[in-house]
């Protein structure tokens, strides 16, 4: 069962402990595709209202399997002050090309025409592969509030070319493969949303310091240590509920269990991690 009264606690932490100040609720890492849709509104309530005043920005995933949940969703995200809303593909039955996807995210981002709307790309995931570059011609005509993209996915090709189109700078591209931010980075991502900056947010701040400085020496320093850290992890078995685990350990706020289908990380495997991040040396001497 979702854990409502844990996001206060949780707030405090990303904005004192970590310096994160803007949030992506009900994504992949909070399993909002495992949540109902009344669980999926209560977190939604409960991180704008303990957001407030802390956060800078909020935006909420509002993407499901069909279509009126989603409409249902981006509604009720418009109506409690959402900075922003995101939408995966549909990956049961899936848009084939352009025109179906944008049709569809067109219907969702109608329902609440004044926030700032995202198209959550993560095609490994949704198996949903229509390139961004080509996805992105003419969208703003379709798609008044259309802000940009959530990128979750390796090809930096694809980036480089939307971002390479985004002449103007109307478009925001957040990315979301966090042991290549730097790389992204390099083509011009100007946001990063990732699962290790829950509990690596400070190191991940001073990497992008660094690079805009730039001091590109030391950016490379911490990618490679969170590299590090997650080649390491990934070779364990490394997803949702390992997140969670690793989560729990660091900042000491219980993430808990992940829904079925997936299950609970190991001791052994929470051991490890553990063991792993406690052993690297960052270059600000933590």
């Amino acid at each position: 069962k979702i854990n409502l009264p844990v996001i206060r606690q949780y707030v405090d932490y990303l904005v004192n402990e970590q310096n994160v100040k803007n949030v992506f609720v009900n994504g992949t890492t909070g399993e909002g595709l495992s949540l109902s849709i009344q669980e999926r509104k209560q977190l939604a309530e409960e991180w704008m209202c303990q957001g407030k005043d802390k956060l800078d920005h909020v935006i909420i995933h509002v993407g499901a399997l069909n279509l009126p949940e989603c409409q249902e969703l981006a509604r009720h995200a418009a109506a409690i002050g959402a900075d922003g809303i995101a939408v995966i593909a549909p990956f049961f039955f899936k848009p084939t090309n352009k025109d179906e996807l944008v049709a569809f995210l067109q219907k969702v981002a109608s329902e609440a025409p004044e926030v700032p709307f995202y198209y959550y790309h993560i095609p490994p995931l949704t198996g949903v592969k229509i390139r961004v570059e080509e996805l992105l011609d003419g969208i703003k005509a379709q798609i008044p509030t259309f802000q940009g993209v959530k990128f979750s996915d390796t090809d930096l090709l694809d980036l480089a070319q939307c971002i390479h189109k985004n002449e103007t700078g109307e478009f925001e591209f957040l990315y979301g493969v966090d042991e290549q931010l730097l790389g992204a980075l390099t083509v011009g991502a100007n946001g990063a949303v990732g699962s290790t900056y829950n509990y690596l947010g400070r190191q991940t701040n001073l990497m992008l310091q660094a690079f805009a400085k730039p001091d590109f020496a030391l950016a490379q320093q911490y990618q490679f240590l969170t590299g590090e850290f997650l080649n390491f992890v990934i070779k364990l078995g490394f997803g949702v509920a390992q997140t969670k685990a690793v989560m729990t350990s660091v900042s000491g706020i219980p993430m808990g269990p992940p829904r079925l289908p997936l299950v609970a990380a190991s001791s052994e495997f929470l051991i490890k991690a553990k063991a792993k991040l406690d052993s690297i040396v960052w270059p600000n001497g933590d």
